[in-house]
């Protein structure tokens, strides 16, 4: 059984730091496309950061420059290293996998971490 379990959210002024983290486990997901998405309230959920397999990044325009995607394959774990965070950041931010390697489907997502940024 697939899981993926955040963690790293929680509150913090704006200008400030946080480090998520995305565990996986019930497969390897060394090869796969991950990322992460965010949703605030009322909104649809949007991309933040994409990372494939070799470590390719794509990023929201809104976070480029601010946010860094990065990944651990040996402990099947994807990052998100926030900085310079604005109150607009704040939102639950989800983790996702793709389900083979290279494919852009996304059946896998974590609960959901809340980050709050206050002005």
């Amino acid at each position: 059984q697939v899981q993926l379990v955040e963690s790293g959210g929680g509150l913090v002024q704006a200008g400030g730091s946080l480090r998520l983290s995305c565990a996986a486990s019930g497969s390897d997901f060394s090869f796969n496309n991950m990322g992460w998405f965010r949703q605030a309230p009322g909104k649809q959920r949007e991309l933040v950061a994409m990372i494939s397999g070799d470590g390719i990044t794509n990023y929201a325009d809104s976070v480029r420059g601010r946010f860094t995607i990065s990944r651990d394959n040996a402990k099947n774990t994807v990052y998100l290293q926030m900085d310079s965070l604005k109150p607009e950041d704040t939102a639950v931010y989800y983790c996702t996998a793709a389900d083979t390697k290279w494919s852009t489907r996304f059946p896998y997502w974590g609960q959901g971490t809340q980050v709050t940024v206050s002005s």
